[in-house]
């Protein structure tokens, strides 16, 4: 039985850049996206993407923060920034809530602003680049699985 339910866990577990995580059994994968290495399908309008762009690439920590808090206008609050280490991992996140524009940019150009949505973000910073974890959506929904994010970010581990 152990075995069956080791199997189990291991199938739900995604990797990349050196790393591996499990998603939330409820999050359903959409498969790997230009610039992302996983994209999950998260119940009542949510999404979280999970990019890498390589080693060396894709900014630094503080940059990638302030370009999500800059997709929203007129940010509900004070975007809440923390600094944690998870099984030897700097991982730094981001939660900001408002109306939020869209990526922006050339390749996804800004949207009308979706009002009432919220952004849990995190930057892990992994031994062959940093990867990007970006849950977007409504704010009820994010609130309901911001416990299942953070449990995500609990497994993440060396590959």
């Amino acid at each position: 039985m152990a075995a069956i339910l080791f199997a189990a866990s291991a199938l739900a577990a995604d990797s990349g850049a050196g790393l591996h995580w499990t998603a939330p059994s409820n999050w359903k994968s959409q498969g790997e996206r230009p610039m992302r290495l996983a994209t999950y399908s998260v119940p009542e309008g949510g999404e979280c993407g999970v990019y890498y762009f390589g080693q060396g690439q894709g900014g630094g920590v503080d940059a990638n923060i302030d370009r999500w808090v800059g997709q929203f206008q007129q940010p509900e609050g004070k975007p809440k920034v923390e600094k944690r280490n998870i099984h030897g991992l700097k991982i730094t996140t981001v939660d900001v809530s408002g109306s939020y524009t869209g990526m922006g940019g050339p390749r996804a150009p800004e949207g009308p602003p979706k009002a009432g949505y919220r952004l849990l973000g995190a930057v892990v910073e992994g031994p062959q680049g940093s990867l990007f974890f970006k849950f977007i959506g409504p704010a009820k929904t994010v609130a309901q699985n911001q416990p299942a994010f953070d449990k995500l970010l609990s497994s993440l581990g060396p590959q």
